[in-house]
């Protein structure tokens, strides 16, 4: 008997091991899934992961987030993802930067929602905003006085914000959200995401034809195809939102400081960090300040402040590396690293489509930086890379070649069009430069 029950024993804990395995896979499998099919161009399920290995010092990412390391030891035939804008080529950067760094939080810190009770956006560290307007002022980017500073988890989460702070509140319809094609991707997903009674997509800037009330979305410079941009409607009931994630000196030439009512930023494009989900806005109106905050008070009870903290020392780091280029190495400070660095690569990109030529990239033109008090071409986070001859579908061609983009129906613009990430680690870059170089016309 005592046999039998040892062996009933071991029967149930094993049923158990494989349910709770099942079911964590289940978990694991759909959450991914929702993230991916919010983010991704193709709805499904890709072959990714996220797994942490912990020694005594650090975490090691795998699979989607390779070291550099790791990456090097990729497959010759696997699939490269160049879907997303993940940043992480400046990790190599942020390395070699080491403790300037590193913040300490002790663990009482941080207790209360509150930042600043004084503060319109009350939940914004004051040193956070300080180290915005101080970046803001070296660049010369964009007007930082007489504006109030609302933080968001990322842009999205101020976009959503906007929205619901401009939107009329008693319309008897949703006003139209608009931007002109390519339009970034997640525009639409994000405007129809929360089926708002205040505001829905209507699409592309260069068809709206009512004469009503509309929100259009200026991107400059734009996302996927990197061209400086201008409102398209232009029409007295209209309210602009200006998302200038990408206008800093490693992108393009800052050649003239952005001066608008309601401007977005975010800390993944500026500085490479999309890990800390930060983002903020520049809004000229009290009031629209106030509801943006509202919103994200209902939505998220306020930002991380260790986010907010960490982002603020990175930023603080990016400014001293230009200020007090003596406490640095010799080609550390950051804008210039990586505008050399984007420069590099955007040479590789435009000699192998210059070798295959069946493809095409767009031509920018030359624009005098301020900051740089040099000039230069744009040199966009994203490649909009178009298949010429006669591949009609350029998404799925490259697939066929194993290198993964996101299609031009997407930006809703032509199937021939891919928007391609220039953002990946080196060693990511150079196996889809070797790739796309070695592609046939036939």
């Amino acid at each position: 008997m005592e046999f039998k029950t040892m062996i009933l024993g071991h029967l149930l804990m094993l049923s158990l091991a494989l349910n709770v395995g099942l079911l964590y896979r289940d978990y694991i499998g759909n959450g991914k899934q929702k993230f991916q099919e919010f983010f991704s161009s193709e709805n499904k399920l890709k072959n990714a992961s996220l797994i942490t290995n912990r020694d005594a010092n650090n975490v090691v990412e795998s699979t989607v987030l390779e070291t550099e390391e790791t990456s090097s030891s990729k497959a010759v035939d696997e699939t490269i993802d160049l879907d997303h804008g993940d940043p992480t080529m400046y990790e190599r950067y942020w390395q070699k930067m080491g403790d300037k760094t590193t913040v300490l939080i002790p663990g009482w810190r941080f207790i209360s929602y509150f930042s600043d009770g004084n503060n319109i956006c009350w939940f914004l560290e004051p040193e956070f905003a300080n180290a915005i307007i101080r970046l803001h002022k070296l660049v010369g980017n964009a007007v930082t006085e007489n504006r109030y500073i609302v933080v968001g988890t990322g842009s999205t989460q101020l976009l959503q914000a906007v929205l619901y702070a401009v939107s009329p509140p008693n319309a008897t319809e949703p006003i139209d959200v608009v931007s002109a094609a390519p339009f970034y991707s997640s525009y639409p997903l994000i405007t129809d995401f929360l089926k708002s009674g205040l505001y829905k997509w209507g699409g592309d800037a260069n068809k709206f034809k009512k004469d009503k009330p509309y929100i259009e979305l200026v991107t400059s410079p734009n996302n996927p195809d990197g061209f400086s941009r201008d409102a398209v409607v232009n029409r007295d009931q209209g309210i602009l939102i200006h998302d200038l994630a990408y206008y800093w000196p490693q992108y393009t030439s800052i050649s003239y400081t952005a001066d608008h009512d309601i401007m977005l930023f975010t800390v993944s494009k500026s500085t490479g960090h999309a890990g800390t989900r930060l983002g903020w806005a520049l809004v000229k109106d009290q009031d629209i300040a106030k509801k943006m905050t509202e919103f994200v008070m209902l939505s998220t009870i306020g930002v991380s402040k260790e986010s907010q903290i960490r982002a603020a020392k990175i930023l603080q780091v990016v400014s001293d590396s230009h200020e007090y280029r003596g406490d640095f190495n010799e080609g550390e400070a950051f804008f210039e690293h990586s505008h050399k660095l984007v420069e590099r690569r955007w040479k590789q990109l435009r000699d192998a489509v210059s070798n295959v030529k069946i493809f095409s990239l767009p031509e920018f033109p030359l624009w005098h930086c301020t900051f740089t008090n040099s000039s230069f071409t744009t040199q966009p986070a994203f490649a909009w890379l178009k298949c010429e001859s006669e591949i009609d579908d350029c998404e799925s061609f490259l697939r066929h070649h194993k290198i993964r983009t996101r299609g031009g129906k997407h930006f809703g613009d032509d199937e021939k069009y891919v928007r391609i990430s220039v953002l990946p680690r080196d060693k990511i870059f150079d196996q889809f430069i070797k790739r796309l170089s070695s592609i046939s016309s036939s």
